[in-house]
């Protein structure tokens, strides 16, 4: 199969596929992490260019994998677009939140026959803009992670993930479940986001498995 992975720098979800013997290629406005195909700059260009994408899918993708920028769409930051953060105003808020639905629309509406695009729990404002389709939301403990990271996917033309090794997870309140709770306790810093955005292992793997 030849798979786009849209917005991913670190090569996770690319990788699993290209380790089942698929053709994929990741693409995102930040260079790869991970050594392999990889095409630096705007998924648009790939989806709505034409010779750029044949360049690189001649006879285009069967497959994609998206991971567009919730930070706006998700239900945990609707408070900036009432009160925004300090230097920002409510202009800019709601810009960048009808940018972001227009461009996850434009990943869900790809000429690809088969797509899981990630999402958030979205505010109210969002799925009045986007109004999104079927959702599944896996936890990497569904895929033998350490780890408490809800993630969702709307789901086009594939079935739901399945898990394939589930984990216990720990009592609240323990030293364990702190630690499986490091994303959603990592403190603000310029690194803190790439916490957040990189795929699981085991979730990757799963997705090549499944979807591949």
């Amino acid at each position: 199969m030849k798979i786009l992975i849209a917005c991913e720098y670190s090569g996770t979800v690319r990788d699993a596929f290209i380790k089942q013997g698929h053709d994929a290629i990741s693409c995102d406005l930040l260079p790869t992490e991970s050594p392999g195909p990889h095409y630096q700059g705007d998924v648009m260009d790939l989806l709505r260019d034409g010779r750029t994408a044949a360049m690189i899918a001649p006879h285009g993708f069967d497959l994609m994998i998206a991971h567009p920028p919730c930070t706006r769409l998700t239900n945990s930051g609707v408070r900036w677009l009432h009160n925004p953060p300090k230097g920002r105003t409510l202009e800019e808020m709601w810009q960048e939140l009808d940018e972001g639905a227009e461009f996850y629309k434009l990943l869900r509406d790809a000429p690809i026959p088969k797509k899981a695009i990630e999402n958030p729990i979205m505010h109210k404002y969002a799925k009045e803009r986007i109004n999104p389709g079927k959702r599944q939301v896996v936890q990497p403990w569904w895929f033998g992670d350490e780890a408490f990271k809800a993630t969702g996917f709307e789901l086009i033309g594939l079935p739901e993930l399945v898990p394939t090794d589930k984990l216990n997870p720990p009592k609240p309140g323990t030293d364990e479940h702190k630690r499986w709770s490091a994303i959603h306790r990592a403190s603000p810093g310029p690194d803190r986001w790439k916490l957040r955005s990189t795929t699981f292992q085991g979730i990757a793997t799963a997705i090549a498995d499944q979807w591949g």
